[in-house]
């Protein structure tokens, strides 16, 4: 990698177009999706109850399924949940009638194979099992681990709150930056971000992913960090429009972006090994969390070079708009 040890010389902005056609494709693509299938929201958005069990031995999910269904559960969504003696049941809201009961229905449902089995062997074995069972041991069969239970407005709530703490963040964000450096800045940077969101919400509706609290968690984290990225960028796209004195603001953004393209490609791999790291062993947890940063970090990095100055550009920043105003002229301005 001899690039990383050298300023590149890249024509970033003259890929301009090609890069937003291919952003808008998937931007399309991804709407459409959202319209067709929708999200598939977890129970803390769409309400319902989680319970989670570990069995003593392997057990198949299609096993548990039957089970369930035989009990009527049929709307269960069964997975493993790390191991394949450990078992997620989610089912919605609609399907619940008694909220107190409904884990320990489950629970009976579960064991009843292994109490009918243990009613055929000696009577100690049976007695004992179900001293177990009074205990909340349930190692002779299934163990409950947790129960939880988001009722329907929760949900509908948490879905509100959510998107209006990402509206909120966008409109900080293009406040900040119109502060911070000129109002084409803030767009371009607001856009990206718009961008960055717009692409990882796809991605988790055109492959079914769960959409949860965490992956919302993660949204958020990934403007933060799609924004560091754009700042660090506009900040030397600044400072060389008032050291360049030679050069359209095309060449002097192009330039910018390729002194800053080490900082971008550095920070972002070593990120994507941490998350990636998250998205292998971490769990089925924080899976949701870990897939969203993991998306979100290479389309921000995208997003920082082929979006956010593209933009910028295309509003027709120049060196005029950078440059400070000078305190004489001011004071010329003053004078009766």
């Amino acid at each position: 990698m001899e690039f990383l040890k050298r300023d590149t010389q890249f024509d970033f902005l003259g890929k301009r177009r090609l890069a937003g056609m291919i952003s808008l494709a998937l931007i399309a693509l991804g709407i459409a999706s959202l319209l067709v299938r929708g999200l598939n929201f977890g129970i803390d958005f769409s309400g319902g109850t989680l319970v989670e069990v570990s069995y003593k031995d392997s057990v198949t999910v299609e096993k548990v399924r039957e089970q369930l269904k035989s009990a009527r559960f049929d709307d269960a969504r069964v997975q493993y949940f790390g191991t394949s003696r450990d078992i997620l049941i989610r089912l919605p809201a609609r399907s619940v009638d008694n909220n107190a009961a409904i884990s320990s229905d489950i629970m009976e449902t579960l064991r009843l194979p292994f109490l009918e089995t243990l009613a055929e062997s000696p009577q100690g074995g049976l007695q004992q099992c179900v001293s177990e069972l009074r205990l909340g041991l349930g190692e002779c069969s299934v163990q409950m681990r947790r129960v939880e239970f988001v009722g329907p407005q929760v949900g509908g709530e948490l879905t509100e709150k959510g998107g209006l703490a990402m509206i909120y963040a966008l409109i900080g964000i293009l406040i900040y930056v119109a502060w911070r450096f000129e109002w084409r800045f803030a767009l371009g940077a607001v856009a990206a971000l718009v961008h960055d969101v717009l692409i990882t919400i796809s991605f988790f509706s055109l492959f079914g992913l769960e959409f949860s609290l965490p992956v919302l968690a993660a949204l958020l984290a990934v403007i933060g960090y799609s924004l560091n990225d754009t700042i660090v960028v506009f900040d030397r796209i600044r400072e060389n429009f008032r050291k360049m004195r030679k050069g359209g603001a095309m060449e002097v953004m192009n330039s910018s972006i390729n002194q800053t393209l080490r900082r971008t490609i550095l920070t972002s791999m070593t990120t994507l090994l941490v998350v990636a790291t998250l998205l292998l062993i971490g769990g089925e947890v924080i899976k949701g969390f870990s897939t969203a940063l993991f998306i979100g970090i290479l389309v921000g990095t995208y997003s920082s070079i082929f979006i956010a100055s593209p933009v910028v550009l295309g509003l027709g920043i120049s060196r005029e708009d950078m440059l400070p105003v000078k305190k004489e002229e001011a004071e010329v301005d003053g004078l009766p």
